[in-house]
């Protein structure tokens, strides 16, 4: 008896028919929601100490950071370091995004390999894992501006479309890196690198209002200059946001979902080969 013959057909890029693919991804939702709450309980997430470390971790970042600009630099200003706080703590949700998503589907490679399913719901599952753990740091940083006396007013209502952006912006990233690391493996041991470079970047350790116009003109190609300025003048200042800062936010954010998605979905039946 002859051996049977295998075919196999070269790989095409090329979108999958959407309507069905968001059908499937619908039908999933409660999967995401298991497969995240698993992620967060692989990351001691369910203790009493993985919870506090979880805001413990930028809280300790933000004393050292207030160490340097206030004890040793001579600054007195609280608002400042309630504008430090709540800006790196928005910085940890699309950052967490990032680290989760680089290897959200390498990580993957067994139940991509043995089950049929939208394999975007594996960096969408890290988008989620970040936002839970970006939940207590806000409840924190609420305490925090309340005995630095900072002003409240319903202004602060604007959080809201805010934090949208900014988990709209991180699902964006970790999409995209996902499946740029499906092809480059190096870029995982580079991101450390790049959310340093967008840390000091951005208006995290300084404000807008301290820089130059030439400067922040400039600041027109980071994607989270202008969000965190927003945050800032939202969570410190009780203000409205610009304008001006929220759109450039959002087309930031919808461009780098549309162009990792895009990607993403065009290479990802070759996933199986590459892993």
């Amino acid at each position: 008896m002859s051996a049977p013959v295998v075919i196999y057909e070269p790989f095409r890029a090329g979108m999958p028919p959407l309507g069905a693919y968001l059908r499937a991804l619908w039908a999933r939702r409660s999967f995401i929601a298991e497969f995240s709450r698993s992620e967060l309980r692989e990351q001691n997430y369910g203790s009493v100490f993985g919870q506090v470390w979880l805001v413990l971790n930028p809280l300790l970042l933000s004393g050292v950071y207030f160490l340097l600009i206030f004890i040793i630099g001579g600054h007195r200003d609280l608002t400042r370091y309630g504008h430090l706080t709540a800006c790196l703590f928005l910085f940890y949700l699309i950052s967490n995004s990032l680290s989760g998503g680089v290897k959200s589907i390498t990580a993957g490679q067994r139940l991509i390999l043995n089950t049929a399913f939208p394999r975007i719901m594996l960096p969408i599952s890290a988008s989620v894992v970040a936002l839970f753990r970006f939940a207590p740091t806000l409840a924190v940083f609420l305490v925090i501006r309340t005995l630095l006396g900072l002003p409240v007013s319903w202004q602060m209502l604007w959080a809201l479309p805010v934090i949208l952006i900014a988990l709209f912006m991180g699902l964006g990233m970790a999409i995209l890196i996902s499946c740029i690391n499906v092809y480059f493996r190096d870029i995982a041991s580079f991101l450390p690198y790049l959310t340093r470079s967008l840390l000091y970047l951005s208006p995290i350790l300084y404000q807008v209002a301290d820089m130059s116009p030439k400067l922040k003109s400039v600041e027109i190609v980071n994607p989270l200059f202008y969000l965190l300025d927003s945050w800032s003048q939202v969570m410190v200042y009780a203000k409205a946001p610009d304008m001006f800062s929220l759109i450039h936010s959002f087309i930031w954010a919808l461009a780098i979902f549309i162009i990792g998605t895009y990607f993403f979905l065009a290479r990802e039946r070759d996933f199986a080969v590459r892993l």
